[in-house]
């Protein structure tokens, strides 16, 4: 029997459930418009909220770090990985934040894995939000302990759990995306903030889909919510509004210099490119200089949300607090359907499928970069799949 067989069948099962997935070729740099197959369409896709990625100012700042310190860190940052970059970047990042201190990972998987994994273990409890990122649910799991999903941003419920299961446990983790990816609202983390101080327990907030856009400052939902002076774990990304690569950790200097002893993914994993790291200082320093793009960002956001409004006003969108706009549908194979109307009409908004959400949408990612023609032409082609789907 070959043991191997087992892979074609479940790529069979797979297929079956329309649940199969494949890369989608981007040819060209990032922004409001790129090119797919060849094709220039309007992009509803990225996570590059504030249009950085393609920013001329990321761009030599990554060539310039690149031309002094060669196109990688060769190490780790406790062997020979480190540069002054980094640590420029990580002052950076806690100014942002408003922490005493921040580290930064490889990516933002790395510092979920990393810092989770690190802060709890078989003796201790993690409670964790039922739609929480993967990374999030893959650091509980490594570090051992004990794991309880409680329902989506259920304050009551999470409660409840604690009455009951803190007093068995030696220390508890409560983790929680700050802005939802897949779903685009908020934690209610001023209500988490209280139950943590309540029931003794640590809080650990991913703000990878805040940083940079929520906030007066753009410094995340922390900020936003008026949480900066409570004590909690700042978790995030320099991938997404930040338009480089890699994670980070903020909170207090104990804090950080436990996991620059402690989380593996930091110590033994190779530094932070020297262009990723000079990228992404180069757009913190801009999300605090430039404000307007902030706001461009929500005015876009408020013009979509007026035009469907006014013209689709029976499309169920899920409730949103954030640039991320989702609607349901009743199946994956409607979803792909939705998908390849909107990218007939020059839309890139793919479907999105379980497993990674637990019910098929589509999910719609404004940023900064995109004019009203995009938006109204977006709105134009939910029509389109509106009417498809109904009939």
């Amino acid at each position: 029997m070959n043991p191997y067989a087992w892979i074609e069948n479940s790529l069979t099962t797979i297929h079956r459930a329309d649940w199969y997935r494949a890369v989608k070729t981007i040819q060209s740099s990032s922004g409001a418009t790129v090119l797919l197959d060849g094709r220039e369409v309007i992009n509803f896709a990225s996570n590059d909220y504030l249009g950085l990625a393609g920013d001329i100012r990321l761009i030599q700042a990554a060539t310039t770090a690149i031309q002094n310190f060669g196109t990688g860190s060769t190490g780790s940052r406790l062997l020979s990985g480190h540069r002054e970059l980094h640590s420029d970047l990580e002052i950076a990042i806690a100014s942002l934040k408003q922490t005493e201190d921040a580290v930064v990972f490889s990516s933002g998987y790395l510092a979920n894995l990393g810092a989770i994994s690190a802060l709890v273990g078989k003796r201790d409890l993690v409670l964790s939000d039922q739609y929480n990122h993967s990374s999030l649910k893959n650091g509980a799991i490594l570090s051992g302990a004990s794991l309880i999903d409680y329902p989506h941003c259920d304050v009551e419920a999470l409660k409840n759990q604690l009455r009951q299961h803190r007093k068995n446990y030696r220390r508890c983790l409560i983790i929680t995306d700050s802005v939802f990816s897949m779903d685009g609202d908020l934690c209610p983390l001023p209500f988490l903030l209280d139950l943590a101080e309540e029931f003794s327990c640590m809080l650990l907030v991913d703000e990878a889909h805040a940083t940079g856009v929520m906030g007066k400052n753009g410094a995340g939902c922390v900020e936003y919510f008026g949480c900066t002076v409570r004590e909690l774990i700042q978790i995030g990304t320099l991938s997404k509004a930040l338009g480089s690569l890699g994670g980070y950790v903020a909170g207090s200097s104990s804090l950080i210099d436990f996991l620059r002893n402690r989380a593996a993914t930091w110590i033994y994993t190779t530094a932070l490119s020297p262009a990723d790291t000079a990228a992404a200082l180069a757009a913190i320093n801009i999300v605090k200089e430039e404000p307007q793009r902030r706001a461009k960002l929500w005015g876009n956001v408020q013009y979509l949300k007026e035009l469907i409004e006014a013209r689709l006003p029976n499309l169920q969108l899920l409730p949103s607090e954030s640039p991320i706009i989702c609607f349901q549908l009743a199946s994956a194979g409607e979803a792909l359907k939705a998908g390849e109307i909107l990218k007939d009409a020059g839309i890139f908004a793919p479907a999105i499928r379980p497993p990674t959400v637990p019910t098929s949408r589509i999910r719609i990612s404004l940023m900064a970069s995109h004019e009203r023609v995009h938006i109204e032409r977006l709105v134009d082609a939910l029509v389109d799949v509106s009417l498809s789907i109904a009939t």
